[in-house]
């Protein structure tokens, strides 16, 4: 698979005995964390309880819940996060945009959060809302990003997450700029870096290489993306610049329709994608999980997590 995608089985299985290529609970040395969004209904609230609770049995790093386009969600996402970190134990990750609230009242936001335990913010620029052509800064709010970081700082000593994007953000106008940008935010004063998810390892490990030579020596997280939807997947790809190389069709191919096969493709193809990873010194991992747990689950089982 990936760079490998032409070995045959006897060269991935070896001669004589199975040799599955994944990680024994007695050598796994990984971090993991994933990602929720905020539920709209009570059935989608009882699925995100559910693989929560599936979840926490692994003991990640932390969780995070993400933060609707245009602060849509802001209630359900502070609930959300408030409830995660009491009734698991495991640390809460809230995201904060720049967009739809002034300064003052994302600074009270954050206030809010640290008030109540919250310790880790993901802080973000945000999507312009649909009525907007392109984004452009509130008058009254953080412009971008790395002022949003700066400004947390000010208010507590918030560990924060930063997004990074391993094939340049679909508006910079070039991967040095994009770089530039990241590097204001790390200077700001943001401690990791989780980058939007990608299909072939090699971006992932050209961006980390890239970012080594800035002199940026935060964590980079590799963003994890198990295929639940492969359709919904391509078009989402489009708006982000993320590449789903051929071989890719190629496997989800005739699946539309077969969501139990398609799931155990999933799991094997971001198992494999994690396992090249590690295998390039990379032990932390980020699963958006689009609140589900069954997939994450059978991938950190292949990378030795029980």
């Amino acid at each position: 698979m990936f760079s490998n995608i032409n070995r045959t089985a006897k060269e991935l299985l070896g001669d004589s005995s199975l040799s599955l290529p994944f990680i024994t609970p007695e050598e796994a040395d990984i971090n993991v964390s994933f990602e929720f969004f905020p539920p709209k209904t009570e059935k989608m609230e009882q699925v995100l309880w559910q693989s929560i609770e599936q979840l926490t049995h692994l003991q990640p790093q932390f969780f995070s819940v993400t933060y609707g386009a245009g602060g849509t969600t802001r209630e359900r996402t502070h609930d959300a996060v408030i409830r995660i970190q009491e009734e698991t134990g495991i640390p809460a990750a809230a995201h904060l945009t720049c967009i739809g609230a002034s300064k003052a009242e994302i600074n009270d936001i954050a206030q809010n959060y640290w008030d109540n335990g919250i310790r880790h913010i993901v802080a973000l620029r945000g999507d312009a809302p649909e009525a907007m052509d392109k984004y452009v800064p509130s008058t009254d709010g953080y412009a971008y990003a790395s002022d949003l970081v700066a400004g947390l700082k000010k208010i507590a000593n918030f560990e924060i997450s930063v997004a990074g994007y391993p094939e340049t953000h679909p508006e910079s106008v070039s991967s040095e700029s994009d770089i530039d940008n990241i590097e204001r935010k790390i200077d700001a004063g943001a401690n990791r870096i989780i980058t939007q998810y990608f299909v072939e390892p090699d971006f992932f490990l050209r961006y980390r290489d890239k970012l080594s030579k800035r002199g940026i020596s935060v964590p980079i997280i590799p963003g994890i993306l198990p295929v639940t939807n492969f359709k919904r997947m391509q078009e989402f790809s489009k708006e982000c610049n993320t590449q789903i190389p051929d071989w890719m069709h190629v496997l989800f191919d005739g699946l539309d329709k077969q969501p139990e096969t398609r799931k155990l493709v999933a799991a094997t193809l971001a198992a494999e994608q994690c396992r090249v990873l590690y295998e390039n010194g990379v032990y932390d991992f980020h699963f958006y999980t689009l609140n589900r747990a069954e997939l994450s689950l059978a991938i950190c089982h292949m990378l030795g997590l029980r």
